[in-house]
């Protein structure tokens, strides 16, 4: 147990780890995260990935989603987002989603780390953080994929766009946009 415990205390609460990444702290990195494992002081997130619990006063706490997939893609490049952030600008989208959408230029596919369901994208350019503008871009990127009623959803956006800052959205649209974007945009300003 002498060598699992090293491995514990190595390990930092809230953080997400490979098992590559814990070589250096046991001679026997397995049979240490099975034993650790076994009795709940750390968990296994996926084939790979662990995690040493957090807690709080509520209880044990699970990492953040950003931990998940930093430790997934073995990068800090990535965005994170979701569709639900399109509710909030009160353009008839009442739909509410449960998988998180990861922006990166590693990884494509979906994945379910920790109980939660993530839509990894390689997509060529996304911001360092969400702005509305950005996120408005992002709507219109993904217009087709939503269920709701995009005619009412584009009606609506014409008479809320002055509640943007009109050269950063301009500036988003170049940079993040997509062709169905921009001819959306066209035919609101026509």
């Amino acid at each position: 147990m002498k060598n699992a415990e090293k491995l514990r205390n190595s390990m930092e609460p809230g953080r997400v780890y490979r098992r590559q990444d814990l070589e250096g702290y046991s001679t026997a990195v397995d049979r240490d995260l099975h034993t650790l494992a076994a009795s709940g002081e750390v968990r296994k997130l996926a084939g790979g990935l662990y995690y040493r619990p957090g807690k709080n006063a509520f209880g044990v706490t699970m990492p953040e989603e950003r931990e998940f997939v930093r430790a997934f893609l073995k990068t800090d490049d990535f965005l994170l987002t979701s569709y639900n952030y399109f509710n909030q600008f009160g353009l008839g989208l009442t739909q509410v989603y449960g998988t998180t959408l990861v922006y990166n230029h590693k990884r494509a596919g979906e994945f379910s780390l920790g109980g939660k369901r993530f839509e990894f994208r390689l997509v060529p350019a996304y911001p360092d953080k969400l702005s509305r503008e950005f996120l408005l871009v992002d709507l219109l990127n993904n217009l087709r994929r939503l269920p709701d009623n995009t005619a009412g959803v584009l009606k609506n956006l014409k008479s809320r766009l002055n509640e943007f800052d009109g050269d950063l959205l301009a500036a988003c649209l170049r940079r993040y946009g997509r062709p169905g974007a921009r001819k959306a945009f066209r035919e609101i300003y026509a």
